[in-house]
């Protein structure tokens, strides 16, 4: 037998070998599982389930009421006390209404007072100032300068509601003629603003002064 042929009868052999083998491992394979299934069918048909009932127990007799004791009524019912719910106070939306302030009324300005009246006059005034004024030189009487006379005069003179010399007294160191001059030229030429009175009218009033007489060097 030649070498070739004993290598393709060497390949044929373990080709049947595994063949064989395969074979072999699904029979047995259906031999376990097939019996497992019938052992498992088998002993879930044996096992036979049902429910137990548990019994209650029996029920506790109530203990004999003790002797002699006094019945007390049951207590009264007191309904449940009603449950207070607080509400949330509604809310209340403040309207500011914008304050105007009252219209200031115009200020008007007090009434100007009356000028007070003038002050009342209550002695004459000389129109002319001074009565010294109103004599000079010339006026000298010529018997007085005849007989060098000089002194002073003073004279009162009343000042009628006119305002003009309505009497005359004079006075002092100097001669009659030195003071009848006097006089008789004042109440020629003097001019006076009359006193007043409490209403404001004119009234006799009267003004004094003195008169210096000096012959001229």
């Amino acid at each position: 037998m030649s070498y070739a042929q004993r290598k393709e009868i060497s390949g044929n052999r373990t080709l049947a070998i595994i063949f064989v083998v395969i074979i072999q491992f699904a029979l047995g394979y259906a031999i376990v599982t097939g019996l497992a299934y019938n052992v498992i069918k088998k002993t879930m048909q044996d096992l036979k389930t049902f429910d137990v009932e548990e019994q209650p127990p029996p029920p506790e007799k109530p203990p004999p009421p003790p002797k002699d004791m006094p019945k007390v009524p049951p207590p009264p019912m007191i309904p449940p006390s009603m449950v207070r719910v607080n509400l949330a106070p509604p809310t209340i939306q403040t309207v500011t209404t914008p304050v105007i302030p009252p219209v200031a009324p115009p200020v008007m300005a007090p009434p100007r007072p009356a000028p007070p009246p003038p002050p009342r006059q209550s002695q004459a005034r000389s129109l002319t100032g001074s009565l010294q004024g109103l004599i000079s030189s010339d006026d000298y009487p010529p018997s007085a300068l005849d007989n060098n006379e000089q002194g002073s005069v003073q004279v009162t003179l009343t000042i009628g509601p006119s305002g003009r010399v309505t009497g005359c007294s004079p006075s002092g160191s100097a001669s009659s003629t030195l003071k009848s001059a006097t006089c008789r030229l004042l109440t020629s030429r003097a001019r006076f603003s009359p006193a007043q009175d409490a209403n404001g009218n004119p009234t006799t009033s009267s003004y004094s002064q003195t008169i210096v007489w000096r012959i001229a060097e």
